[in-house]
């Protein structure tokens, strides 16, 4: 099996749980925050779609620069938006995955803040260690969020105390 299709594979899978959690936060909930030091619901899941977006320029870009303004995506303001950008992101990452080589996922890849290397890796473990995880992670965080809002929390690897 090629290096691309098990994370096509793994990318499907984890984006459609995800939009499980989305179809969760209603809009009048975008702006509420545990703490004050935490971000708000909705800065968290828009990070959480944004992260996929990712994917395409570390398969097809040598390197990111942290230094130099890029276009990010304008985050979302509602949960139809949210999840619109979401499978967007995906769909654009897929496409990308698709035509992804061995060879092209286990060349170097770099994320730099001008002449200062953050880190350089090949491209398969930073589509593992900063995308997938990364995402996995705030994904998890969005749950605890839809707990405290006394939202239901839909089953991701099993059922949920909210799905039996």
């Amino acid at each position: 099996m090629a290096l691309n299709e098990a994370f096509i594979q793994e990318l499907k899978r984890e984006s459609a749980l995800t939009e499980r959690i989305f179809e969760r936060i209603p809009d009048e909930k975008f702006g509420w925050k545990p703490h004050e030091k935490s971000m708000s619901i909705g800065a968290l899941a828009n990070h959480v779609a944004q992260l996929t977006s990712w994917i395409t320029p570390i398969i097809q870009q040598e390197n990111m620069d942290f230094s130099v303004p890029d276009n990010r995506p304008i985050p979302a303001a509602t949960q139809a938006e949210l999840l619109q950008n979401h499978k967007k992101h995906v769909a654009n990452a897929l496409a990308a995955l698709e035509s992804a080589s061995d060879e092209t996922l286990l060349a170097n890849w770099k994320l730099q803040h001008g002449n200062h290397i953050i880190f350089d890796m090949p491209r398969i473990n930073v589509l593992r260690f900063i995308v997938m995880n990364h995402f996995i992670h705030h994904r998890g965080q969005l749950t605890v969020y839809l707990r405290l809002n006394d939202l239901p929390v839909p089953g991701l690897y099993g059922p949920s105390a909210d799905e039996k």
